[in-house]
């Protein structure tokens, strides 16, 4: 008699398994290639392998009520992601290309904060910085749960999607990013969100030292450092960790 199979994991790193067999071979996702435009080159990607990351598209790096603009930044430039993201993750999901929001949510203790980093965010230590309440509505600086770490409202969040927690610039560092992308069986990555020469640059560089194939979304990506930190970040990633595309080639991509 033949015992039914349970599966253990998630697709496509899934056993299945009862009393006497365990199936290791792994269930293969059907692949969807397709052909990208990027500055540099061609490239022929498989959808069944990608997966987009949102980097830090929330309260306190775009808001207006935000930790940024309470120090005095223009997040005028971080706000340029929303529209277009607004219509490429809908179309991302429409074709089953996971979506990861990486926001920067600390530890209420900051146990795993050391104190160079909050020298960044508060160098006299007499700001607001880290783990601090705002002054205009006592949300915790990029705290986990609060609003200062929530999406902005103006982008979606769907059941489907896969929330991450980092606490460093790079999305990869103590956190199980790389554990679950690897899980979701994805190679390409494409990265998008604020600010581009900081934390998406900073994960991006981790993913290609990781072995992931690097996209970087140009219209979904964004900064408030000066213009050419912009310049440095997509000379860089075109010279030496990837390729950058924009939204309208990946929408074409894919409707084709």
């Amino acid at each position: 008699m033949n015992l039914p199979l349970r599966k253990l994991g998630v697709e496509p790193n899934a056993w299945s398994v009862n009393h006497e067999v365990a199936d290791i071979t792994r269930k293969e996702l059907t692949p969807q290639p397709v052909i990208l435009t990027t500055a540099t080159k061609q490239l022929r990607i498989d959808l069944a392998k990608t997966a987009i990351l949102v980097i830090d598209m929330q309260n306190d790096f775009c808001h207006p009520d935000g930790w940024l603009a309470h120090i005095g930044v223009d997040v005028t430039p971080a706000r340029q992601p929303i529209k277009p993201l607004q219509k490429l993750l809908p179309i991302l999901r429409q074709v089953n290309i996971p979506v990861l929001w990486v926001n920067w949510g600390n530890r209420q203790d900051l146990m795993n904060i050391s104190a160079n980093v909050l020298h960044v965010y508060n160098p006299t230590g007499e700001g607001v910085g880290l783990g601090d309440p705002l002054p205009k509505n006592g949300a915790h600086v990029l705290m986990a749960g609060s609003w200062a770490a929530a999406v902005v409202d103006e982008l979606e969040v769907a059941p489907s999607d896969i929330r991450v927690d980092k606490y460093r610039m790079s999305g990869f560092w103590d956190t199980p990013l790389d554990s679950i992308i690897k899980n979701l069986g994805r190679t390409t990555l494409l990265f998008t969100g604020v600010n581009a020469d900081q934390c998406v640059m900073a994960t991006l560089q981790d993913a290609n030292f990781l072995g992931y194939d690097c996209i970087l979304v140009e219209d979904c990506t964004a900064t408030t450092s000066p213009e050419y930190c912009w310049q440095a970040t997509i000379y860089n990633v075109k010279q030496c960790f990837g390729f950058v595309t924009d939204s309208q080639e990946i929408q074409k991509a894919v409707r084709s």
